[in-house]
């Protein structure tokens, strides 16, 4: 298992870090609010989840320690897989999640691409005496300078999760005028997926 990477952000693209550890370029599976936390050429720590498959070795990276262990509970629930669990996280925070199961919220959770009403109950019931308390006060904000980072990032996130472009481009008009000053690219990015859901 690796726990964490920690080294020099050797690039960034729309749906993965690759970190520079002493020499060697750990490709790491991140969610757009995590990604917008990361500049190549700088520093970073990243708690990591590895997911072995029989063809495959996938590292998913994280904010905190908080969020993977919410990733690694999430795949406790039938149905969700290392992508769906990724995706929740990507429209959702751990503390949002937290309400959403305790709250019984299935509308909150089906926001989320790929959950449906019955798989949002199905969720709910195994996850609910499990998944715990909310702990804080939500994600905290992204700020990222000027408009268009923001505006690329949160498109790239929402065709990172199979959105067209065409659509993306759409969503992120919708929700320009929540951006204000320090545009928040976690909040924009579920603003702008509550907005695909509702079609």
């Amino acid at each position: 298992m690796i726990a964490f990477v920690r080294g020099r952000v050797a690039a960034v693209t729309l749906s993965t870090a690759v970190v520079d550890v002493g020499g060697v370029g750990f490709e790491v599976q991140c969610t757009p609010a995590t990604l917008a936390t990361l500049r190549e050429g700088a520093s970073a720590t990243l708690p990591t989840s590895m997911v072995v498959r029989e063809d495959s070795l996938t590292l998913f990276g994280f904010l905190d320690v908080e969020e993977r262990a919410t990733f690694e509970l999430l795949q406790t629930a039938s149905g969700v897989g290392p992508k769906l669990a990724q995706a929740m996280l990507a429209v959702l925070g751990p503390d949002d999640l937290r309400r959403a199961v305790a709250g019984e919220d299935v509308k909150t959770l089906t926001r989320v691409p790929g959950i449906g009403q019955k798989g949002a109950q199905r969720i709910i019931l195994e996850l609910k005496d499990r998944i715990g308390p909310v702990v804080g006060a939500g994600r905290p904000a992204l700020p990222t300078p000027g408009e268009e980072p923001w505006r690329e990032q949160v498109t790239q996130g929402l065709m990172g999760l199979g959105w067209s472009a065409r659509d993306a481009a759409g969503a992120v008009d919708a929700v320009a005028d929540q951006a204000g000053d320090r545009p928040d690219v976690g909040a924009l990015l579920r603003a702008a997926l509550r907005t695909l859901a509702r079609g």
